[in-house]
């Protein structure tokens, strides 16, 4: 019994640190948001530049597949740089949505989001159901969803839009629920010291990081609502 007590006990610790990091993971995000938004020279620097978007966004994918492959052979402070690194591009390239949408409407999506994440992740992670087949359908959808997003730039159809906007809400509520259920048994089979079990906490992190902002980037089409030019 404290045996069990033990492992349940180190499994909510686990947790305690993915989502801490998460959070701060958004919060850097979000400054960095609004010090490039609300900085002309900055922003347009930025956005008038298309290729320096594009090694932005070529760096964003590195990053994320370092730390997904290479997270084991890094230490715990290079993981983190890293994980805040990423933090701050997105930041970068997020600012453009703070020159589109009200801030209220942004508010209240985050809002919105916060609400829907945090009740599918309390599903995965209490529900006794195995989700790892939804998970994998959820992925299988979300590569041919992609691609109608590829589709969709030289169709400019804007139902088409929406429809692919009500399907990404779905699959990244889904992966919320399914990504926190294969966190939290993880954390109960990974039996190593601690500086593994921080960058594990660091990838695991940076899930829920990118299921957050996705099912916010999709909400915000239904809820944004676009300054007047």
């Amino acid at each position: 019994m404290f045996q069990e007590f033990g492992y349940v006990q180190s499994s909510a610790n686990f947790m305690y640190k993915v989502y801490g990091w998460m959070c701060a993971a958004l919060a850097v995000t979000a400054a960095t948001a609004w010090y490039v938004a609300s900085t002309p020279a900055f922003f347009m620097h930025v956005m008038d530049k298309p290729w320096l978007l594009w090694v932005i966004f070529i760096g964003q994918l590195m990053l994320v597949v370092t730390l997904s492959g290479m997270i084991h052979k890094m230490n715990y402070f290079t993981a983190v740089l890293l994980f805040m690194v990423y933090a701050v591009s997105l930041g970068i390239t997020m600012s453009l949505i703070l020159r589109i949408y009200t801030l209220s409407s942004i508010a209240s999506t985050f809002v919105v989001t916060s609400g829907m994440f945090g009740g599918m992740a309390v599903y995965g992670y209490f529900t006794k159901a195995d989700l790892t087949g939804m998970r994998n359908i959820a992925i299988m959808v979300l590569w041919g969803m992609i691609l109608s997003l590829f589709v969709n730039m030289f169709l400019q159809s804007q139902w088409f839009d929406y429809a692919i906007s009500m399907v990404g809400v779905v699959i990244f509520s889904l992966l919320t629920a399914a990504d926190t259920q294969k966190i939290k048994a993880l954390s109960q089979q990974l039996m190593a010291d601690a500086d593994t079990r921080n960058k594990i906490a660091i990838l695991g992190a940076l899930t829920l990081y990118l299921d957050f902002i996705n099912l916010f980037l999709f909400l915000l089409r239904f809820t944004g609502s676009r300054r007047s030019q």
